[in-house]
């Protein structure tokens, strides 16, 4: 079943549907007045709903059942990536949503090659926003993940202090063997709590910004005998994640 998102109240019990939404329902879907979908309203909530008038502007539906299932991971889990090359940010957008993220950061680390201008920032941003919101429609989610502007360092640290939990994956302690501190972090989370975790581009993170985490109390954790790639680490992470509080317990 379809599933949407909207921005209006279930104040009276129904709601109207606009904008792309609209578009997709009507000429993508082909739907008609009497199909049912699912809508997500902005405090999560999920309702099966059934349409009652189609428009030439709007799809208005009513809210039949109240949906209880929990889909959404125990704690909130942010994904810093050093900014990628190409299209690989949109794959752990797309993928990391599909796992259960609660947002995204695109970090400006030493060896991230793409340099975004104010222009192109913008337009990406929106991109990356629209298809957070198509993998959450399609994995059954009731929250959009956040993709948020580019980041540098001291802000992503300064954000840091909001977390309970914050962890850089880093491949050289990866190579030395260190398979702990992952392993410590997924052992400690509790239903609420927030875990930052920081990944590097396509070059890995050099040994100055490894330091600078550090020195905020950073985990430095490796992922694993084997090296990861940057479009594949993070959703590592929210697998393991998944597994720890969904699915071994």
């Amino acid at each position: 079943m379809q599933r949407y998102f909207v921005q209006d109240e279930h104040l009276d019990g129904s709601v109207s549907i606009k904008g792309d939404d609209y578009f997709h329902m009507t000429k993508v879907m082909r739907m008609n007045v009497g199909d049912s979908i699912i809508v997500v309203f902005p405090n999560g909530q999920s309702a099966y709903c059934k349409i009652t008038n189609i428009s030439n502007e709007k799809v208005d539906v009513t809210i039949v059942e109240w949906e209880n299932e929990a889909r959404e991971l125990p704690v909130s889990v942010t994904i810093v990536s050093g900014l990628p090359k190409g299209d690989k940010f949109e794959w752990i957008v797309q993928k990391g949503t599909e796992l259960g993220a609660q947002a995204f950061i695109p970090f400006m680390a030493t060896r991230s090659i793409v340099k975004l201008d104010e222009k192109k920032e913008s337009k990406r941003i929106e991109r990356w926003q629209k298809i957070a919101k198509e993998a959450a429609e399609q994995s059954q989610r009731t929250f959009i993940p956040q993709v948020h502007k580019p980041l540098q360092l001291q802000e992503v640290i300064e954000l840091s202090r909001k977390f309970t939990h914050k962890a850089v994956a880093y491949e050289e302690v990866a190579k030395d063997g260190e398979v702990k501190q992952f392993s410590k972090i997924l052992s400690n989370l509790k239903q609420g709590d927030s875990l930052l975790f920081v990944f590097g581009p396509e070059g890995g993170l050099t040994a100055q910004e490894i330091e600078q985490f550090q020195e905020h109390d950073f985990h430095i954790c490796g992922l694993g005998p084997r090296i990861l790639r940057a479009e594949t680490a993070p959703l590592y992470v929210l697998s393991a994640v998944s597994y720890q509080l969904e699915l071994s317990r």
